[in-house]
């Protein structure tokens, strides 16, 4: 733990920490509250008067004086106050960062909800760098957690494990949260940066966390697996001034190689143990994608027979779309046009910039440069992405 800078020690730290507070004190909301004050107090002090030998302690004692503090006004409490006092700081344990993110992704809240008080209560961080991360104002996120702690304190939940019935509903809805998360970070929806670090960064952290936990589940390895070896394309998604890159223009050794290897690794070692899930199969996917040294040695009919699984076994607006660019990859353009026309009555893809953006690449490789322009210019007007509308438009332009 020395050798972590300063922000990266402190959130490491605040899922444990938290957990070990509510778990002698009770009460989330105040208890994260508590937590948040000793995390900016370290911030400030640390710096001046160095890491404590024993940091987590050192945060547990603090916000524990801050909780106390709380409790003085309460009088009803009193003499649970004195009685608090007098125990020994509480321990931290191994299952305390899953039962916190299985507390933060309840039932009850929403999913915007379970994403803001995630970051906040299990990834560390402040209102501030959630409201950056995520392009709001700083005054909703506050509102959004507030909300959140309040929805927990009001359905009686406590800070334990569920029970072993509940476990498998309560991790679907964490893995989905932490999938969010990433994917909001790696492309994010609307503003001026295609990604953003910070949040991917703090997906792929959590999960490895989750997996070192549940090794033998294989849709958190999956997770994972899939996380790093999308992540390990970002150094060549964009160009020195920003611009998008497509994947087959990328120069592939610009790509984290140590992160594919590990990706790899993960998703071969699942897939031979556990039974296939919806996230081993986009690592698969990713793993193909990760392992052509060129574009043009890309396995598409691989790629193909895997979205097929995942068609089969998640089947969702995007995997449709996704499929049907492994289609024209493998049979041609005509083919992905013909598929295209074939859900064109679907809401979702009817909407989407993605599909106006994949009609666009298609009509382009069949020779039809007119066709292909509008629809360039079509996807770029349905993104809130401004480097996606960059790139669409510079597309648009090219075939004038």
């Amino acid at each position: 733990m020395g050798d972590l800078e300063l922000p990266d020690l402190l959130r490491e730290c605040a899922p444990q920490v938290l957990a070990a507070v509510v778990r002698r004190y009770g009460d989330f909301e105040a208890c994260e509250d508590a937590v948040q004050e000793a995390l900016l107090a370290a911030a400030r002090q640390w710096p001046e008067t160095g890491v404590p030998e024993q940091p987590r302690n050192w945060l547990i004692t603090v916000a524990g004086r801050r909780r106390v503090e709380l409790l003085r006004n309460e009088t009803a409490r009193r003499r649970r106050e004195e009685a608090l006092c007098q125990e020994p700081a509480p321990a931290v344990r191994g299952d305390d960062e899953l039962a916190l993110l299985l507390l933060c992704c309840h039932p009850a809240l929403s999913v915007p909800a379970q994403v803001t008080l995630t970051l906040r209560a299990v990834g560390g961080l402040t209102t501030a760098e959630i409201a950056r991360a995520l392009l709001l104002p700083e005054a909703t996120v506050g509102q959004r957690i507030s909300r959140a702690k309040q929805r927990i304190r009001d359905t009686g939940t406590r800070f334990e494990m569920p029970a072993p019935q509940q476990l498998g509903e309560r991790l679907t809805a964490v893995r989905h949260v932490l999938y969010l998360i990433f994917n909001e970070g790696y492309t994010a929806s609307s503003g001026d940066a295609l990604s953003r670090v910070e949040l991917t960064r703090e997906a792929i952290r959590l999960t490895r966390q989750l997996h070192r936990r549940l090794f033998q589940d294989g849709e958190v390895a999956g997770l994972l697996a899939l996380m790093l070896l999308t992540d390990a394309r970002r150094p060549a998604r964009t160009g020195p001034d920003g611009t998008l890159i497509p994947l087959a223009e990328q120069d592939r050794s610009r790509w984290d190689a140590a992160a594919i290897a590990e990706g790899v690794a993960i998703i071969t070692r699942t897939l031979a143990r556990a039974p296939i899930g919806p996230f081993q199969l986009q690592a698969a996917i990713a793993a193909v994608h990760d392992e052509a040294a060129r574009a043009e040695d890309t396995d598409w009919p691989q790629i193909l027979a895997l979205y097929g699984m995942l068609h089969a076994l998640a089947p969702s607006p995007m995997v449709t779309l996704n499929r049907i660019v492994a289609r024209a990859m493998v049979d041609g353009p005509a083919a992905g046009l013909a598929a295209l026309d074939g859900v064109a009555g679907d809401p979702v893809l009817g909407r989407h910039h993605r599909t106006a953006a994949v009609r666009a690449h298609l009509l382009e490789m069949a020779g039809d440069r007119a066709a292909a322009r509008e629809q360039y210019r079509r996807a770029a007007r349905l993104t809130l992405s401004r480097p996606e509308q960059r790139y669409l438009e510079s597309r648009a332009s090219r075939l004038r």
